[in-house]
């Protein structure tokens, strides 16, 4: 018989005493088990193994599993709050479990939540309700490009989405590079204006978007654009650009998710500049 160390192991890191119990054992033996340190009881009936996650180990002591922002930011996926606190999915006739530390910001959905973490597809549907539309968008996009949304999950999210939030599903990419992008497309789209995206320019290369075949739009995340080899060089690649009558706006992450009103204005301006109107997506 496998010691119950090695079982919970095998199970995921994390167990049910209930289920513990079914294969064998007892209450008794899973205390003395606790007292030696070979495993750790969170809560009460829920058992695991180091090394767990402090993240996971504290959506566990307050009752529920993982949710929302912590899981998509847990598998690299572009989010747009910045909250650290972890997100945690309880059922809707739960109660929140005090434990020391707690800075757990609750989430009462409907569903039975998993031991451990939700899915991709479940914090998904979560972050929207939590955050909003935009957050959604860019969450789902950056999920999608980084593989993490199978044909079907996409159409299982769709169909869980409420029908007037289902164009969200419909006019997204999984060719969006960064977070701030899919912000831009989406703000742009609601205000009618039509983007080519990804768009090749002799000498200048690729660039995030293009409007009325004359504005280059970039999105500026510090990862890409950060450092000053970085910026020199999209200095050499607007004054390419410029010399072949585009006129390049750069944006970053500040000012796309902080100060909209003066993005919105600057591209407006540049279309009235340029006497390109706005058109429909």
């Amino acid at each position: 018989m496998l010691s119950a160390h090695d079982t919970i192991r095998n199970l995921g890191g994390i167990a049910r005493g209930t289920h513990l119990q079914t294969l064998g054992f007892t209450r008794q033996h899973l205390a003395d088990q606790v007292k030696r340190g070979t495993i750790e009881r969170v809560r009460p009936g829920i058992f695991t193994i180091s090394p767990l996650a402090e993240d996971v180990r504290a959506a566990l002591a307050h009752g529920g599993a993982l949710t929302c922002v912590s899981v998509l930011r847990a598998h690299g996926i572009w989010v747009l709050p910045d909250e650290t606190e972890p997100h945690v999915w309880l059922g809707p006739s739960q109660h929140a479990l005090g434990h020391p530390g707690c800075r757990c910001l609750s989430h009462y959905y409907g569903g039975t939540p998993p031991l451990g973490r939700a899915s991709v597809e479940r914090a998904l549907l979560h972050l929207r309700r939590c955050a909003g539309d935009e957050a959604f968008f860019a969450a789902y996009e950056s999920a999608w490009r980084t593989g993490r949304l199978s044909r079907a999950a996409r159409d299982r999210i769709r169909a869980a989405l409420p029908r007037v939030a289902r164009w969200l599903i419909d006019l997204a990419r999984p060719d969006a590079d960064s977070g701030l992008e899919s912000l831009l497309r989406l703000r742009l789209h609601l205000l009618g204006i039509r983007l080519d995206r990804q768009v090749e320019i002799d000498g200048v290369g690729r660039v995030d978007f293009v409007i009325a075949r004359r504005i280059i739009l970039e999105a500026d995340g510090e990862e890409n654009h950060g450092s000053p080899d970085k910026r020199h060089r999209d200095r050499v690649r607007d004054a390419i650009a410029s010399r072949l009558g585009y006129e390049t706006l750069r944006f970053d992450y500040a000012q796309i998710v902080h100060d909209w009103p003066t993005v919105q204005a600057a591209i407006l301006g540049a279309m009235r500049r340029g006497k390109g109107t706005p058109v429909s997506a």
